[in-house]
């Protein structure tokens, strides 16, 4: 399989196999007007496979997500065909508006307009739990 080269745009590289279509879909790709390539299933040598996501479009995302839902992620910022930025992601102490709180009785999910914030309590196992009601997020 042959995917060009962008000039202009985003490379997200290292993504755990099969976490690029949630990607895709938390980011909210399909709404582009640009090019979006998803490349599943690529064999790497550090990961035994990988995801991979190609932008022809040089714009911001937000990185707390691509952490999430799979931290040791790379960006590279493309410009005239060539690499300028590199960008090394972690798994995020704060999630803001990224996951939903299915707690019934949290304030979130009983009034409107409050942003939905979990805070990392356990980055070993990966555990987020609710600012407000403490309840833990949804796997």
């Amino acid at each position: 399989m042959n995917v060009d080269a962008i000039r202009n745009g985003l490379v997200i590289d290292h993504i755990h196999a099969g976490g690029g279509m949630q990607i895709y879909r938390m980011l909210g790709l399909d709404a582009l007007d640009c090019s979006v390539a998803l490349i599943r299933n690529v064999p790497s040598r550090k990961m035994g496979r990988k995801d991979i996501i190609k932008i022809d479009a040089d714009m911001e995302i937000d990185l707390d997500v691509l952490g999430y839902v799979s931290p040791n992620i790379t960006v590279n910022r493309i410009r005239n065909g060539e690499r300028v930025e590199k960008k090394h992601i972690g798994l995020p102490a704060r999630l803001t508006d990224i996951l939903i709180c299915r707690n019934p009785r949290c304030i979130t999910t009983t009034e409107q307009g409050i942003r939905h914030i979990f805070r990392l309590v356990d980055a070993e196992k990966r555990i987020y739990r609710c600012l407000y009601c403490d309840a833990k997020a949804p796997d």
